[in-house]
């Protein structure tokens, strides 16, 4: 039998293309190597920055210099910094970096700088002159002598090394006067470098100091003058300067300026701060001279002599509660009224002694006598041949039996409440 039905015939039947399908499947094969290959690559995967131009290090540079000729030393190190991370390889920049880090009393991190810069060049004279001035400043003697005498070995004509070295000796020597020999060592390096490069600020520098040392402080003015006049964007120039005016010339005009544009050139340093309180108190301006103390202990809240300088002015000013507070830190120690532990000085001759005595004297006055007492004896053990503050120890137990006739006059004088012997240092200077 045979079947003409086409739906039961055994031969498969040829489809017929849709051609319509086949474009619309190939449009989308099409589509989407063009998004794998082409759009997928331009978008920036989640998670990771887009990239961003690299800026020239000489851009970095050029607003460094721009903020150094307005006395901007932090900001231009910043740029410096930034220099360096673009061209880790310009040992210039470390060189440059690393002497303002030492201007702004950064040592440790000049130090870094300058041993980058030496793996660079092993042999570069200024990198190792900069690092025996830092070690210096950090009381690292041997090692400052042995950068500076290898920074002479590599230039020994250039006056730069021998003023630094100048420096550290004058350094040692404020650290241990004993020491035999150390400041003639100073003398002769700082003639030197008057020898070999007379006008330069290193060399002016040099022998400022070391002219303040041997008390020469009328030639050590005009050597630290002549060295701001080369620049004048560096703090603790003015602020030796000022010293000199203020403790060695009593030219109290004359320190505030300088003084004055320490703190401003580096506003994080408190001993500008410490010197105008001073200043003002010896000028019997209480008021002025407590708000330059208070401004010495939020830049460094650690250091125990501020709160005795503080406590001092308070009680000159008559504050007897703000003065026991202040110098209880100094005699006892303690925390702080901004949570900072402060370290206790033990009884000396000198400042010490009489913070303890203008402690004793203001708790005395606010009925604390039994802690009067105690500082009262403290003193006559201890300060046997300090005249005043075995005076002050006595007239703690006259205030506390009720017979004393003395009282604290304006100017800071007493009767017979001395109020101390000629100012001291405040530290070695930079």
């Amino acid at each position: 039998m045979y079947l003409n039905n086409n739906r039961f015939s055994m031969r498969k039947r040829r489809r017929r293309t849709n051609w319509m399908r086949v474009i619309v499947l190939g449009l989308l094969i099409l589509g989407g190597w063009y998004v794998n290959q082409v759009v997928i690559p331009d978008i920036d995967p989640i998670g990771i920055p887009s990239p961003t131009p690299t800026r020239a290090p000489e851009s970095y540079v050029s607003e460094a210099e721009q903020y150094l000729n307005s006395g901007k030393l932090v900001q231009a190190v910043e740029q410096y910094q930034l220099a360096i991370k673009s061209d880790p390889s310009n040992v210039s920049n470390y060189i440059t970096t690393a002497r303002l880090q030492i201007y702004l009393g950064y040592y440790e991190d000049a130090i870094e700088n300058l041993g980058n810069a030496l793996l660079l060049n092993d042999s570069n004279m200024m990198a190792y002159a900069l690092r025996g001035w830092a070690y210096g400043f950090m009381g690292s003697f041997v090692d400052a002598e042995t950068s500076l005498n290898r920074a002479i070995e590599l230039d020994p004509n250039s006056g730069v090394p021998y003023a630094y070295l100048a420096e550290v000796y004058g350094l040692k020597y404020e650290s241990n006067s004993s020491i035999i020999g150390v400041i003639d060592l100073a003398i002769e390096n700082s003639r030197k470098a008057v020898d070999f490069a007379p006008n330069t600020l290193e060399t002016h520098r040099a022998r400022g100091y070391i002219l303040e040392l041997t008390q020469s402080y009328p030639e050590a003015a005009l050597e630290y003058a002549a060295a701001i006049e080369i620049n004048p964007y560096i703090a603790d120039l003015h602020l030796a300067l000022g010293r000199i005016y203020y403790n060695a010339l009593g030219e109290y005009q004359l320190a505030v300026p300088q003084l004055t544009e320490a703190d401003l050139l580096n506003p994080a340093d408190p001993r500008p701060d410490v010197y105008l309180s001073r200043l003002y108190q010896q000028q019997g301006e209480y008021a002025t001279a407590i708000q330059y103390a208070q401004q010495a202990i939020r830049d460094d809240p650690t250091d125990t002599y501020y709160y005795g300088n503080l406590g001092t002015l308070y009680y000159l000013n008559f504050d007897n509660e703000q003065a026991v507070e202040n110098l209880r830190l100094v005699v006892r120690g303690g925390t702080s009224e901004d949570g900072v532990v402060v370290e206790p000085l033990p009884l000396d001759y000198g400042r010490i002694a009489q913070y303890f005595y203008f402690y004793g004297l203001a708790v005395a006055r606010i009925g604390d006598c039994t802690e009067a007492l105690q500082i009262a004896q403290a003193l006559q053990r201890t300060v046997t041949e300090d005249a005043i503050s075995l005076a002050n120890a006595d007239e703690m137990l006259n205030i506390c039996l009720g017979i004393s006739d003395s009282e604290t006059l304006p100017d800071g004088e007493t009767t017979p409440e001395a109020t101390t012997e000629a100012e001291a240092d405040i530290t070695a200077t930079p």
